[in-house]
């Protein structure tokens, strides 16, 4: 019965600056007919910006973090058909000159995600 605004405030108020960075779905790309995998990429320091530029540029990358490890860039992309996230990894590492280690799901987990109220 709240209004989304009542909801977001709440959500501000409750959650230091920084610490929720997105709130919204998260679809199940095999359930609606598309596919998605992980994939990993080692990136030198200096040209992370610059790879995590083309690597964003694509509409089918989700979302991309960067981690603490040999492999440090991260991104999931979801696109119509297994082809399609082929071929935008392939041009990842086109553009980019940098291997892309893909990493498809094997098994689902689910992890539930509750937060006190």
């Amino acid at each position: 019965g709240l209004s989304a605004a009542h909801r977001l405030a709440r959500l501000r108020a409750r959650r230091p600056p920084g610490v929720l960075c997105r709130l919204g779905a998260l679809f199940n790309a095999a359930r609606v007919g598309g596919r998605n995998t992980l994939a990993a990429m080692a990136v030198p320091a200096e040209r992370f910006e610059a790879v995590a530029a083309i690597v964003n540029s694509f509409a089918e990358v989700a979302h991309n973090y960067q981690r603490d490890h040999r492999l440090n860039m991260w991104f999931v992309v979801a696109a119509d058909s297994r082809e399609r996230v082929g071929q935008v990894l392939t041009e990842v590492q086109a553009r980019t000159g940098l291997a892309v280690h893909d990493l498809p799901k094997l098994t689902e987990f689910h992890i539930g995600l509750r937060f006190e109220a």
